[in-house]
């Protein structure tokens, strides 16, 4: 299976949308609510329906971006929220997108991206972060599939990830998670070097 621009945008318009929650997740709205700059500049790398971006920019965030290899995710977010910047919503990949950001927000965009890429993630993530950016959010810590997304993981194999690159603030079960997800995810906070 090949998982690229068309893989992702049948899964939209097939509604084959299985990790959808239908709004943003209690751990980043938790973490979001704590934060007093209001002009901090977020990424949400593989957005999807980008729950987390309404959020932020309802309530006052104006520097939220979204990113999504998936035209039709955005179109479905846009449709959603009409008045979010449209120079802010961004089809395109990850991993060559060059802006600089203070935050980004992990929700099931690691998961999703075939694991031989994960390295990459953590090294594109703290490329892209400003000096003492963060990147902040959720990993699953279940073994999940192995031959489709969601892919799953576990901390061991996450830090060997990103500790060369980000000093590891948080990366903890989750208290707060979905019941569907409760004891299976990560709460992630981390700093880059």
């Amino acid at each position: 299976m090949k998982i690229n621009k068309s893989f992702w945008n049948n899964r939209y318009l097939n509604n084959d949308t299985g990790w959808d929650i239908g709004e943003i997740s209690t751990p980043i709205k938790n973490y979001i609510d704590q934060l007093d700059n209001k002009d901090l500049r977020i990424l949400i790398p593989g957005c999807g329906n980008a729950y987390e971006a309404e959020y932020l920019f309802n309530n006052g965030f104006k520097n939220v971006y979204v990113i999504d290899i998936s035209h039709l995710a955005l179109q479905q977010f846009k449709n959603r929220v009409p008045n979010f910047p449209e120079n802010q919503l961004i089809c395109g990949n990850f991993f060559e997108h060059n802006s600089q950001y203070d935050l980004i927000i992990e929700q099931t965009f690691f998961c999703a991206i075939d694991p031989k890429l994960r390295s990459d993630y953590a090294i594109h993530s703290a490329k892209i972060l400003k000096p003492n950016g963060k990147l902040v959010g959720l990993l699953f810590d279940a073994p999940l599939n192995t031959e489709h997304p969601p892919f799953g993981g576990n901390k061991l194999e996450y830090i060997s990830y990103f500790e060369p690159y980000f000093n590891i603030a948080i990366m903890e079960r989750s208290h707060n998670s979905i019941k569907p997800r409760s004891d299976k995810e990560l709460f992630i906070k981390l700093v880059k070097k």
